[in-house]
């Protein structure tokens, strides 16, 4: 049976030609993307910032509402339509969303890495991008085999099949799907199918194309039970991310055990974070993580 890791871990990444944590502090972080340069709100960054001055073009500044809200103030010209990033051999546009990020997870990068990893050597691996948003985890997954990108929002598909052509990558077998997740793994569940890899990053609160609501400590069992199905001994990796709810990466390894209790390998838990740029730089935690390996 898969084994659960008493002790959690920290996966960590650090940035890259286009991107980069600047400095953290005060409950805000300052990060660049290409040639550009943004404050966000940060809550965990309690300490106080490395950096007398922060030179940004654009902070977002957040609503009273502790659910979210607010918008983005420039101090100079930032491109409305975005711009391009790239990520090993992804590229994909960069934009100011009035969700406050932009257009992509950098803190996802290791977990990338992770799974190319978990896939090295294969070219048929069918692995499903559940909440896929605009598909930067999804082109890293065609490195291995033909992925299935799933997300409710059409503009976010739309996004991720256009990162898909700027990367040169429209010819690769990538199914993209405007649907609820959680109904999509049950139908697929009935269609008794099966994937070498999932994973999923769940929102707290969402709802579907056709209203159905989400509600992440409410539904998410049920949805993980149902991947849970959709995987077998022969499969790799399940990852699960969580953000920006109270609970611990304890409770998600938790609930890994108790579905996989008839799998082999290994169930994982911990943080996410992202390390600050320059000597000494911080770890800045951004999210929860569950997962389970088969190696």
């Amino acid at each position: 049976m898969a084994a659960l890791a008493p002790d959690p871990l920290i996966l960590s990444g650090k940035g890259w030609g286009d991107y980069g944590l600047v400095d953290s502090g005060h409950g805000r972080k300052f990060e660049r993307y290409g040639d550009w340069r943004f404050i966000r709100p940060e809550p965990q960054a309690m300490w106080s910032p490395r950096l007398a001055e922060w030179d940004a073009h654009g902070e977002f500044v957040p609503g009273s509402d502790e659910d979210g809200g607010g918008r983005w103030q420039f101090s100079s010209p930032v491109p409305r339509d975005g711009w391009e990033l790239v990520w090993n051999a992804a590229r994909f546009t960069a934009s100011c969303t009035p969700f406050r990020h932009l257009g992509f997870f950098p803190d996802m990068a290791p977990v990338w890495d992770w799974m190319g990893d978990m896939l090295a050597g294969r070219s048929d691996a069918a692995t499903l991008n559940l909440f896929g948003y605009t598909g930067v985890g999804t082109l890293a997954l065609s490195d291995y085999g033909p992925v299935t990108h799933v997300d409710a929002s059409k503009k976010s598909v739309a996004q991720a099949r256009a990162n898909a052509a700027l990367s040169g990558m429209t010819e690769r077998p990538i199914r993209w799907i405007i649907d609820d997740a959680a109904k999509f793994a049950a139908r697929e569940v009935r269609r008794e199918r099966r994937y070498d890899g999932i994973i999923l990053d769940p929102p707290k609160f969402g709802r579907g194309p056709e209203g159905e609501v989400w509600r992440l400590e409410e539904h998410l069992p049920g949805l993980v039970a149902d991947c849970r199905r959709l995987l077998d001994a022969d499969s790799r990796f399940l990852f699960l991310t969580v953000y920006a709810v109270r609970m611990s990466s304890l409770a998600l390894g938790g609930l890994l055990a108790e579905l996989f209790a008839d799998m082999p390998g290994v169930i994982e838990h911990g943080e996410l974070a992202v390390c600050e740029e320059g000597e000494s730089g911080r770890l800045l935690p951004t999210a929860i993580f569950a997962r389970w390996r088969n190696s």
